[in-house]
């Protein structure tokens, strides 16, 4: 199955930073997602959350992967990154569309 988002060096340090030293239990994953954002937009959510019935699993740079199933085709092509500022810190989620191809 292809996988349908691509994580950053700085998003991989990132998370493997809070896995480690923010006692998330061994048994969870890196849960992506989408929400419904009113007027017919989205928001992005990650977390930390154990296996559920109806999702999908990958494994991207060594980070175990949980998404919904009917959230994958939301992420195809997402770029999760960390962003890391004087003013601000946090994960971005970059959507580019697929470029077609002539």
């Amino acid at each position: 199955m292809v996988t349908p988002i691509e994580i950053t060096n700085a998003a991989e340090r990132e998370i493997k930073h809070i896995m480690a030293h923010k006692n998330i239990p061994a048994d969870y994953h890196l849960r992506v997602g989408v929400k419904g954002a009113g007027c017919g937009g989205m928001s992005y959510a990650l977390g930390f959350d154990k296996p559920k019935t109806g999702d999908e699993s990958f494994e991207i740079n060594s980070i175990p992967v949980l998404i919904e199933k009917k959230h994958v085709m939301f992420l195809m092509g997402t770029k999760i990154d960390f962003y890391e500022g004087s003013e601000a810190r946090g994960f971005t989620f970059i959507n580019e569309p697929l470029q077609k191809k002539d």
